[in-house]
């Protein structure tokens, strides 16, 4: 095991009893079950025999929150770091499941010409080059112990697609990163390698609220 790893830790439950996106939208923090969720993660983080030097966040609420736990566990402070915050989307507002989603009207599949880019929102690659660009950045400038990044479904899951060699458009139905999970990285030499996925909140994720993410 390398002596420095790089963990992408997605934030716990929202509240969002009107199933909306939320993308950027102010206001969303996290659910009573949200903060025991991030609690798990730094749980788990301080629970290793990892030595954790630095500790970034998104700057939006919900991932600041679920810093927290893991900045008192491991006694660090909370860095904000922008390039990890979720990216735009043109149904942020919106309700996002069930009969009355956005996605399902009529009126709104204009916005759709596109799901390779994709069209509603900001692309993947500029997503991918702005999330590697953090990661190469705290990297860099870390010299000994492992980073730790709060971030969001989205940011994280295209980090796993780019460095897997994958190709960027997927259903985002199908990510692999769930409430409080830790995706774990680490570079050799230029190239990225993704080593480790926990998800501690793992008992806590039956009947999660998880409807919100771009």
């Amino acid at each position: 095991m390398t002596d420095k790893l790089l963990h992408l830790v997605r934030h716990g439950e929202v509240h969002n009893p009107d199933r909306v996106l939320y993308g950027r939208l102010p206001g969303f923090r996290l659910s009573e079950r949200g903060h025991r969720m991030a609690e798990a993660a730094a749980l788990e983080l301080a629970g290793s025999d990892r030595i954790v030097a630095r500790l970034l966040a998104s700057p939006l609420e919900r991932a600041q929150q679920s810093a927290r736990p893991i900045a008192s566990a491991l006694g660090l402070e909370i860095g904000t770091e922008e390039r990890i915050i979720e990216p735009t989307n043109a149904f942020e507002g919106m309700v996002n499941s069930g009969p009355d989603a956005a996605f399902s009207k009529p009126r709104n599949w204009y916005r759709f010409w596109n799901p390779f880019r994709p069209s509603w929102g900001e692309p993947y690659r500029q997503i991918a080059d702005r999330v590697r660009e953090a990661m190469d950045d705290a990297w860099d400038s870390t010299r000994d112990g492992d980073i730790v990044m709060v971030a969001h479904q989205s940011p994280i899951w295209i980090a796993h697609l780019d460095v897997t060699g994958s190709r960027l458009f997927h259903n985002p139905a199908k990510r692999r990163c769930e409430l409080s999970s830790i995706t774990s990285f680490e570079r050799r030499g230029e190239r990225w390698f993704e080593v480790d996925y926990r998800t501690p909140a793992h008992d806590l994720l039956d009947n999660a609220v998880d409807v919100g993410a771009v």
